[in-house]
């Protein structure tokens, strides 16, 4: 038997924590897995704070990945998933997993770097010949390196160019196997490049130079949905609590608080449903 990662398990305990977590009388919740994206940014906590003022439903928020998530949503360790990969959402829905897809709204990667830019990136609006600029360069790069949905969005730029992600025999690329924080921690550290959501980005602290050097591209745009998972496979589910937040998020009270999340006067996230 292969041996569990401590992320994916310890991913496992929180789940374990958060069904266990009691209840006040007649009080109802589920479990949602959402990206880490949402919940760096400060977003998941204000959205999560309007629904449930509004509903008197708790969330209880497991926070990773979009792969992981959407993996927790295939054991049922769930009851919704609010992810940023379109293509992987896709495909949990066909397999049976997740009962529909429904749009959310769309946020917009950057690739930031230091302010020497060694690999002279500054005011590029190609975000795959940005890669390559740095791959020729070998400038020193910090990638999520998991199975997040900014992941994948920097995989499907370097298939763009012909290259697979450069990997451990390339000493100036790092992947770090965390979140988005985590990695602009490191990229600051380093005086490397990263591509992060915007809205880590404009919520980060911890720059030390760092400032974004390519957007705008078409494929930097972000996408999130937001599914329901299959009840019908996990009777378990929490399928009215977690419709009626579904319901919330996509309809004209969620996807005002999505338009009213501001940081420092920025809207990193543009409602999409409806």
């Amino acid at each position: 038997m292969s041996r569990a990662s401590p992320r994916w398990l310890a991913s496992l305990v929180m789940v374990a924590a958060l069904a266990s977590a009691g209840l006040a009388a007649g009080e109802r919740d589920f479990v949602l897995g959402a990206t880490t994206t949402t919940a760096n940014s400060g977003l998941l906590d204000h959205l999560i704070a309007r629904f449930t003022a509004e509903s008197g439903i708790v969330v209880r928020v497991v926070v990773v990945g979009t792969g992981a998530a959407l993996n927790l949503g295939r054991r049922g360790d769930v009851d919704v998933v609010l992810v940023h990969d379109r293509v992987s959402e896709e495909r949990f829905v066909a397999e049976g997993h997740g009962v529909a897809r429904h749009p959310v709204m769309h946020s917009e990667f950057v690739i930031v770097g230091p302010a020497d830019d060694p690999a002279g990136l500054a005011g590029m609006t190609d975000a795959a010949a940005a890669l390559a600029a740095i791959a020729k360069a070998q400038a020193p790069f910090v990638s999520r390196g998991d199975d997040s949905g900014t992941y994948k969005a920097e995989t499907r730029l370097w298939q763009a160019i012909g290259m697979a992600p450069p990997g451990a025999s390339d000493d100036w690329y790092v992947a770090s196997g965390s979140g988005m924080g985590v990695t602009l921690n490191i990229a600051a550290a380093r005086g490397a490049y990263t591509m992060s959501d915007r809205g880590t980005w404009l919520s980060f602290g911890n720059r030390a130079g760092l400032g974004v050097l390519v957007e705008g591209d078409p494929r930097l745009v972000n996408p999130y949905g937001v599914i329901l998972v299959n009840p019908a496979k996990f009777s378990h589910v929490k399928a009215a609590e977690g419709q009626a937040f579904i319901d919330w998020l996509t309809g004209a009270e969620g996807q005002r608080a999505i338009a009213d999340f501001t940081i420092d006067g920025a809207q990193p996230f543009k409602p999409d449903a409806g």
